[in-house]
């Protein structure tokens, strides 16, 4: 069973929480994670580019010149895409990049992800969380106690105003609830720093 460590704001050590095998002791599955990340960042696409055909582009009415006795190739509009101005062959146009997975497929790559966090030591534990206000200098400074690598997660079971306010002045810190946390969120974090209440939500939902 693998145990992450439960500090509290002021970067104290707490104790070790042991973290349930059911969701966080799992054998990762990257082919699943792959996918997983590959829909999310798919979906994420808005998928709106577009490029005017030839029966877009304004103009080319009328065909430019006669057709014999120029001794120049004949041409229909000035409009075609060899001229400058004229319409894209092929370009892009809107589209959707949505991809579907399996629900138990979703649910096995998340899982998958905090097992990998899990097991390279990389999910600390917050308990408790004593901030009456917003206060941007304690989080930053419980981030310098617990030695917090460029990019965190911090991951909270329901909503906590001040926290969440304490933290977004800080560029590398991603605040997310439990329900929805993702594989991207996982896999971009170099830390998971994550409430108790937090880990039994989870624990809860995807065990």
């Amino acid at each position: 069973m693998s145990a992450a460590s439960v500090y509290d704001l002021s970067g104290a050590v707490r104790g070790e929480l042991e973290l349930p095998d059911a969701v966080f002791g799992a054998v990762p599955h990257l082919a699943v994670m792959h996918q997983a990340l590959l829909r999310q960042l798919a979906n994420a696409r808005q998928g709106t580019h577009d490029t005017r055909t030839r029966s877009e582009v304004a103009g080319g009415g009328r065909k430019p010149y006669r057709q014999k006795g120029t001794g120049r190739a004949r041409q229909g509009s000035i409009r075609a895409p060899h001229y400058a101005g004229g319409g894209t062959v092929f370009g892009p146009t809107p589209r959707s990049y949505r991809q579907e997975m399996p629900r138990k497929q979703r649910r096995l790559a998340l899982r998958s992800a905090l097992s990998a966090k899990a097991g390279a030591d990389e999910i600390r534990i917050l308990d408790p969380i004593e901030l009456e206000a917003p206060r941007t200098r304690a989080v930053a400074g419980f981030l310098r106690s617990v030695e917090a690598p460029r990019r965190v997660l911090l991951v909270l079971a329901s909503h906590h105003e001040a926290l969440e306010l304490s933290a977004r002045n800080l560029p590398e810190v991603r605040v997310t609830m439990a329900g929805n946390l993702s594989v991207r969120d996982l896999l971009t974090a170099e830390l998971v720093v994550m409430t108790r209440d937090a880990v039994d939500h989870v624990a809860e939902a995807w065990a």
